[in-house]
Formats: structure tokens, sequence, C-alpha cells
């Protein structure tokens, strides 16, 4: 040991870097999804009701149109005639708010007609605005005290029953979304029975800000969008080592389930998006552009070039199932307010495949696919859900024994997979339906990522066929299916599930060495270095002319896995001590025990260290 210290290693590392960073990798943190809870729910959209009474009072001109319950709670969105709403104005209303809790006057809901709704609302044009979208027939108003809102309800019984209210933030919201409309002023906020419960929440609001991808993204050196391309990430070497080690993830597990990879044009021509149904149904969401006199657009999906590489070759009933995947860069026209980091952006990576089948197929190439969605899930930690979508009431393709058919297939594909789903009736696309898999991370929030959807459209638009075993031609079905969904979206997740603590295989830097002393301990390191890097790891010696328990500190606040001192005694002994991040504890083994340690975790794909 160093004669700098006089005391072990170990409690040197402790007492020289202070506190650490505490991290769960197991954290049994959950957010309430308050859309999923029927009462809650109800509670928020009155708590909603609230907050407009309490807005009215405190700004008489206030108008309002529409406060919605979302997964978080509740907002409305209020123009105040101009004036803008500041951070110091939030515990005025709440203050107003429960002023009107503990009057406890009644919710009352009446039925009017769309004659007299019009006329009790004549002063709102938001309010008129609303009501004109309504069909004639009775309309319900609320109403508690002197304030009174047009709303389908229901609502709880009264306003003492809204004591347990926090309002979360504020920002400016276009009306209806369109920026060239009015700017309102949208207050979000959320009600529960209790205290405890909304502690409870408002402390899991606060660990979901600690985790935000956009934050840690940029903390960690991961990814940033510039002004020069909104909406469309740049990923930094960091980022794209660990976007790097997904995408081989995912040609290794495509690969051993018989995918066969393609690569389609990014742009083409207007023709094949008349073909699709892309030109007449999404084109405001499409970027075009004139190639020699003729229309062209970059591609928001990847079906119509999977469908392509289909019809460049004959193909037999023998020949199926077909399973072309792609790693396919799509564009789609977002509006500049929706976009959030890599969760909502403009330009991004499906990982993509196509499975051409006959209808006999199709319910163990569903299986096999859930198969394969469960075995990738599960390398992360991710547990998920399954919501089967069936035809929807009209607007529909196909017969419907072709749609009950497709959907027997799905459930029961489901079934022999040994995987429980819902169903979702109705909500299925207009040529076919789709199994939604819906992950959920370390908070209990709910992400729609990997779909299975039937196509009973695309391959005859395209005019597929296939050699029937009796020498007929026939249509082929096509299964589409995302296993990630988006790569830079999953990444967005991976982040916020991980709180940027990513297991050692996905960790962009995996193991920084720290020599004690800068000069006396640096060619161990060195060698300790070139033994992980050997080993195929990634590594970096920290030997700066800072203190120890300096570098130390950063390596656990930029989240490298493990972080690996050396001192006269590991010198000595040709061993290492080992920290993990997060961890107050450190151990000391063999350099070759470690290598092989951190080899295997990594072979192995650990989610944490098992020892």
């Amino acid at each position: 040991m160093s004669d700098v210290f006089s005391f072990p290693l170990q409690t040197v590392i402790r007492q020289a870097e202070g506190r650490p960073e505490q991290y769960e990798g197991g954290s049994h943190m959950e957010m309430v999804n308050i859309l999923e809870d029927e009462h809650l729910s109800r509670l928020n959209h009155s708590a909603a009701h609230l907050m407009a009474q309490a807005v009215k009072r405190l700004y008489p001109q206030a108008k309002f149109w529409v406060g919605p319950v979302i997964r978080d709670g509740f907002y409305y969105d209020i123009d105040l005639g101009g004036e803008s709403l500041k951070d110091e104005d939030l515990p005025k209303i709440e203050k107003e708010m429960k002023k009107i809790a503990k009057d406890g006057k009644k919710i009352v809901r009446r039925e009017l007609s769309k004659a007299e709704a019009l006329e009790l609302f004549a002063d709102d044009p938001y309010k008129l605005d609303l009501i004109a979208g309504l069909e004639d027939g009775t309309i319900t108003v609320y109403s508690q005290g002197e304030f009174t809102d047009l709303c389908r309800g229901p609502h709880v019984d009264s306003v003492k029953e809204l004591k347990h209210v926090k309002l979360l933030k504020h920002s400016g919201a276009y009306w209806k979304g369109d920026s060239q409309n009015q700017m309102l002023q949208r207050i979000y906020g959320v009600a529960f029975d209790t205290k405890e419960a909304l502690d409870s929440h408002l402390q899991a609001l606060e660990e979901a800000k600690k985790r935000d991808h956009k934050k840690l993204g940029r903390e960690m050196n991961l990814f940033t969008v510039s002004e020069y391309a909104p909406g469309m990430p740049i990923f930094l070497p960091d980022g794209m080592i660990l976007r790097n080690i997904l995408e081989q993830y995912w040609y290794d597990e495509h690969t051993k389930e018989g995918y066969r990879f393609i690569k389609t044009p990014i742009i083409m021509s207007r023709e094949l998006w008349e073909t699709s149904g892309h030109w007449d149904h999404y084109k405001a969401n499409m970027y075009t552009t004139k190639v020699d006199d003729r229309d062209f657009a970059i591609k928001p999906m990847n079906c119509p070039g999977a469908l392509l590489v289909y019809n460049n070759g004959l193909h037999s009933y023998k020949d199926l199932p077909l399973r072309i995947a792609e790693l396919g860069q799509v564009h789609r026209h977002e509006a500049s307010g929706a976009l959030n980091g890599l969760f909502r952006v403009r330009t991004f990576t499906q990982d993509d495949a196509h499975i051409f089948v006959t209808p006999d197929q199709i319910e163990s190439e569903v299986k096999d696919v859930l198969d394969l969605i469960d075995r990738m899930y599960g390398v992360f930690g991710l547990e998920y859900s399954i919501e089967l979508s069936t035809k929807p009431e009209k607007d529909y393709i196909g017969s419907d024994e072709i749609w009950a058919q497709s959907e027997e297939a799905l459930a029961n594909a489901c079934r022999h997979a040994g995987r429980d789903f819902k169903v979702n009736p109705g909500d299925g696309a207009f040529y076919g339906p789709k199994l939604d898999i819906h992950i959920k991370d370390s908070l209990g929030r709910d992400w729609q990522c990997g779909t299975v959807q039937l196509d009973m459209n695309l391959p005859e638009r395209f005019e597929c066929t296939y050699v029937d075993a009796d020498g007929s031609r026939k249509t082929p079905l096509m299964l589409h299916r995302v296993v990630y969904g988006s790569i830079e979206r999953f990444i967005g997740i991976l982040i916020e599930n991980f709180a940027g603590h990513f297991p050692l295989w996905l960790a962009p830097r995996q193991l920084v060495v720290i020599p004690v002393h800068q000069q006396k301990h640096l060619e161990y390191a060195q060698k300790v270095k070139k033994a992980l890097e050997e080993a195929g790891m990634r590594v970096e010696v920290d030997d700066r002319n800072e203190k120890l328990g300096y570098r130390v500190r950063e390596a656990q606040m930029t989240k490298v896995p493990y972080q690996i001192v050396v001192g006269d005694g590991e010198q000595e002994a040709g061993t290492v001590t080992i920290r993990k991040s997060g961890s107050r504890s450190s151990e000391t083994m063999p350099l070759e025990e470690a290598v092989a340690k951190f080899r295997q975790e990594v072979d192995e794909k650990w989610l944490f260290d098992r020892d």
C-alpha cells in the first residue's frame, strides 16, 4: 500500500469520495398511470375543473379550451387574455383551489340542449367551438358553486374530495395544436385521495426527472440535437457505441431465426407511394422533392421497399415463410412543438421485418416472433404486456371471414406462446389486425415498442404472388413486425430505465483504471488496461493530476460501471481493487480473475453484478 495512506485502500476510496451517488438497479418505485385507474381518472378530471374555477376567480378574463386527464394527472388549456403565467403564480392558484375544496360544494350534473349550451357559453369562443363540433342532442355541463363547465364527465360528488392536488408546471400550448392559432397557457397538475399517495407520486416524478434521457444523454455525451437539424438526433461517439451494440445484438438474434437482411433506398418516386397509398393518405407527414422533373419522397416507412425486394424474383409456396429484415431509416414530419429528445423525432431507424406467409403459416410465424421478442426484451430485464387490436367498425378491407381467421390466428399464437393478452376492440389497422407490445420500465411506465401487424392490403396492391402446390398463383399475406420499434426511442427508454447505469455489456465506457499515484502506479495501470483491452473490454486510464477521491467520484458521476483502483498493494500482488458504480463497497482480486469476471459478465449479458 502506498506510504501516502496508513489504512486500507477501500477505506481511502470511501472517505475520499464522500457519500456516493445512490443507484438501485432494481428500483421498485413505480409511477401510477392515472389513465388506467377509473377512480383516479375521475378524481383528476374533477381536479381540472377545480383548477379552472380557481383560475377564473383569480383571472376573471380567463376562457377555457380543454382539460383532459393524462397519464400523469391532468392539464387545462386556458386563454388568459394575453397574460402569461409565471412559476410563482402556481402556488397562488393552488391556494385558491384548497379554499374552494374546503367549501365542500357539491358537483352537479345538468343536461342541456345544444341551443341552451350555445346560449350558456355565448361569451366563450372556445366552448362555442367545442359545442359546434357536437352532434345535436343532449349536452352535459357540470357546476360547482359559481363555476360551470362543458363536460361529458363523470366527476366526483363534491369538491371536498379534492384536497390532495398539486400543480406541477405550466407551458404554452397552441389552440388545437396549430402554430397558426392563439397561444394558450397550459397548467399541469395531479390529484390523489391521500397525502401519502400524492407524495409517493411526486417522488416518482422527481425520480423520472433525474432519469430524463435528454439530461443524461447530454451528461454522458451520448447524443445531441442541433438547431440545424431539429428533430434529427446526432449520435456522439459514446452514443454510437451503445447504438452499434444494440444493432449487432439485433442482427445476431435475427440471424439465428432465419431472417435475411436487406437495404432499400431512402428516397423513392411518387409512383411507388401512390401504389402503397401513402401519397394519398400520408403525404402531409412526408418530405418530398423533385428529381429530373419527377416527384420523389423520402420514405416514412420501410414496407414498400420490402415489397420491391419480394417482387424481385419468382416465389413458390416452398419459399414461404420468407423473412426479410431491415434496419431502415425513415423520415416523418412532426410538429416542432411535439419534438422530444429521442422519443419524438423526425428521423429514426425502425428495426423492421416483413414476413411473407401463406394463411396457414400465420399462427406459427407470429408465435416465433413473440418468442423472439420475449427473448430480446428479457435481456434488458423489461416486462411487457400484449394487446390484440381487432377489426375496425368501418373503412377496413378484406372479408369478415378473413378478419375473423386472422384475429383468431393472432390470439392462438399468443396462447401457444404462453403469453397473456387483452383485446382492444376495433383498433386494428384498416388492412389487418395487430398485436401491440407494451414494455414496462423500472418506474412502471408503459412504452409501446414492439408490434406484429397482419397486412391483407399491400401484397395485393403490389401484385405480389407465389405459385401454390396446385400450380395456381396466389397472393401472400404479410406480417409487419418490429422489436425495438425505433432504435432511437428504444435507446431513450433504456437510458431512463437504467438511469444511465447501463449493464457492463451495454455501457459505452465500461471500465476506468485509476492509479493512486499518477507516476508511481501508472505503469501497472497501463498493464491492467492492456490486459482488459486484450479481453475485448472498453477501458481507459485516468492519470490526471487530481486527487484519488475526485477521480473516483467523477467516474461514479459519469456512470462508468466499474472503477479499478491500483496502488502499492495491487502493484506488488498483481491484483486490482474494483468498485461498482453506485456501490459503497469494493473488492480486491487477482487481475486474471477480474478479467475473466468482466468477460463473463459481457458474454452472458448480465443486467447486474451477480456476486
